[in-house]
């Protein structure tokens, strides 16, 4: 065993139980196109961490999809989707919207967006879905938490 193993993420875990947001609008379900969430980093799986890490696939939908009610956070945070396709990285393949203190941007290309701590973001959903592309999630705190929920693993 070597002197770093303690800080690698082998095998990625199931999170959805830190995201209590993300499906709120879906009366607490996730919504159907919303894969499962998994943790990239979280301090429960690596103690030296102070980030909360993880993402999602987006799936397909025709269906315009309200995934997370608006909140904010005593931390900064980074939200990531990110297109898969390789000759065309900029396209994400979707249209998400994002509200950022009420106001309402809409995306259709690979990016990301930083969110200063008590900034009031989402809802976040999607008009359309034409193919998968993923969704990370940046907590710049070790959990997960928000003025709807307090951290589950502290």
């Amino acid at each position: 065993m070597g002197k770093y193993d303690h800080l690698f993420v082998h095998h990625m875990r199931d999170c959805a139980d830190d995201l209590v947001n993300e499906g709120a609008a879906a009366g607490g379900e996730r919504p159907a196109n919303i894969g499962d969430p998994f943790g990239l980093m979280r301090a429960i799986d690596v103690d030296l961490s102070t980030v909360h890490m993880a993402y999602s696939w987006i799936n397909p939908t025709t269906e315009q999809v309200h995934w997370v009610n608006d909140h904010e956070h005593t931390y900064d945070e980074v939200l990531i989707w990110m297109g898969n396709d390789p000759d065309n990285i900029h396209d994400l393949g979707a249209e998400l919207y994002l509200d950022i203190e009420g106001e309402r941007h809409t995306v259709t290309t690979t990016g990301s967006v930083f969110i200063p701590a008590g900034t009031r973001h989402c809802p976040l959903g999607f008009n359309y879905v034409n193919r998968p592309f993923t969704f990370i999630a940046l907590s710049l705190n070790p959990d997960y938490a928000s003025d709807e929920n307090v951290p589950r693993h502290t």
